[in-house]
């Protein structure tokens, strides 16, 4: 369906818009009655962020952060960058990072710590992707979309050298495609 460099599809449509939903519902009960700072993380989890900010209810705030530590290839490069700073402050307010994938745990752990010292009232993180066989620091989700094995995976925001963000579905990607990348580099 999407050429030699998708290997197969992962999580299809409708497994993103049950789960979406799912995780919408979970945290508008869990904050019900309470106003919610949204703070996406640029730019892998934006599909996620706009899907899930329309299921949840109540009072919701939206802010954009951007830090990586990848370069534009498949591995982390284990030094985390500062990118965007959020445009408004916390202090005293419900905030949950969304991300796109959990993956060493190494840029979202450096994020919490850094938004947890502007002393929000909570502060979760929601990852539409959990990849939890890579992590080199001890980190974890507070609400998960999926838990996936070590794969590549594209699509729903995730990219690849800034490609296959747009597929609908998450999809693993085809070694041979980063690999052929990885041999120019060398």
């Amino acid at each position: 369906m999407y050429g030699k460099e998708i290997k197969r599809v992962l999580v299809t449509r409708e497994q993103i818009a049950r789960r979406v939903k799912e995780l919408g519902e979970q945290i508008s009960r869990d904050y019900e009655g309470e106003e919610l700072t949204l703070v996406c993380t640029l730019r892998g989890a934006t599909l996620f962020f706009a899907d899930l900010a329309r299921e949840i209810k109540g009072d919701v705030e939206i802010d954009f952060i951007a830090c990586s530590s990848y370069g534009s290839g498949t591995t982390s490069s284990g030094e985390v960058k500062m990118i965007k700073d959020l445009s408004s402050p916390i202090e005293g307010k419900n905030v949950i990072v969304i991300e796109d994938i959990i993956d060493t745990g190494t840029t979202l752990y450096y994020l919490k710590k850094l938004l947890e010292a502007r002393n929000p009232k909570s502060l979760k993180i929601c990852s539409f992707l959990d990849k939890p066989s890579r992590r080199k620091v001890e980190f974890e989700g507070d609400y998960i979309g999926f838990e996936i094995e070590n794969e590549f995976v594209v699509g729903y925001g995730l990219d690849y050298n800034q490609k296959y963000r747009n597929l609908p579905e998450v999809c693993v990607l085809a070694p041979e495609v980063y690999m052929s990348e990885l041999s120019k580099a060398l």
